[in-house]
């Protein structure tokens, strides 16, 4: 098994309801993502995957839809609380569907870490 990390930041803000008295307020965060991609099998060249083709999808998704936005407002958090857990399962299944389009050996997003400050993050697994 071979797995392959991309790094990215974004900022964003949001604003949490019942988890603590500052998350309450309007607030912002400059998120620091890591998505790893898993896979069996080189390709051709030798590679799992071409870190470019991972890098365009992972910044399609977090700058052109995450970055500089209140992300209470987004479509795709809409009767959810943006957190950074589901902020990271966003990335993950939105990452994949674009890899899938594009890739001719299969690989999987293995995890996605969001890193709200640098010294806290969620992780999402997908299975």
């Amino acid at each position: 098994m071979f797995e392959l990390k991309v790094k990215t930041r974004f900022a964003g803000a949001h604003q949490l309801t019942m988890v603590g008295q500052k998350c309450e307020n309007l607030h912002g965060h400059n998120w620091h993502i890591e998505v790893c991609v898993t896979g069996k099998k080189l390709n051709s060249a030798g590679v799992l995957a071409d870190f470019g083709d991972i890098k365009k999808a992972v910044r399609e998704v977090v700058k052109g839809e995450l970055d500089h936005k209140f992300l209470n407002d987004l479509k795709m958090f809409e009767g959810v609380q943006p957190t950074s857990e589901r902020i990271a399962v966003y990335i993950a299944q939105r990452v994949q569907a674009l890899l899938d389009q594009g890739q001719e050996e299969e690989i999987r997003v293995s995890k996605v870490m969001a890193w709200e400050s640098d010294d806290a993050c969620a992780t999402y697994f997908p299975e």
